[in-house]
């Protein structure tokens, strides 16, 4: 079975190797036909502690490292700072 990976946007990074990653997804009401947006938070290891709130990121599915730590950052884009 395949890893899920999924896209997201991080939200904190306050703990060491570790950053919380908010993954948004958008669907129908199956009732009432209307786009809803959810959210959900994700707690992924960064090894290197390199990604800052507002960057974008990819995290895979990987064994428990923790009790909340079911994820892995596999790549990102940093974001433009002018």
């Amino acid at each position: 079975m395949p890893k899920r990976t999924l896209q997201g946007v991080v939200v904190s990074d306050k703990q060491t190797k570790t950053v919380v990653v908010r993954v948004d997804r958008r669907f129908t009401h199956p009732i009432y036909k209307k786009t809803i947006r959810r959210s959900k938070n994700y707690h992924a290891h960064d090894e290197n502690s390199e990604f800052k709130p507002g960057d974008m990121v990819w995290i895979e599915e990987s064994k428990p490292m923790s009790k909340l730590k079911h994820w892995t950052v596999v790549r990102g884009e940093q974001k433009k700072t002018a």
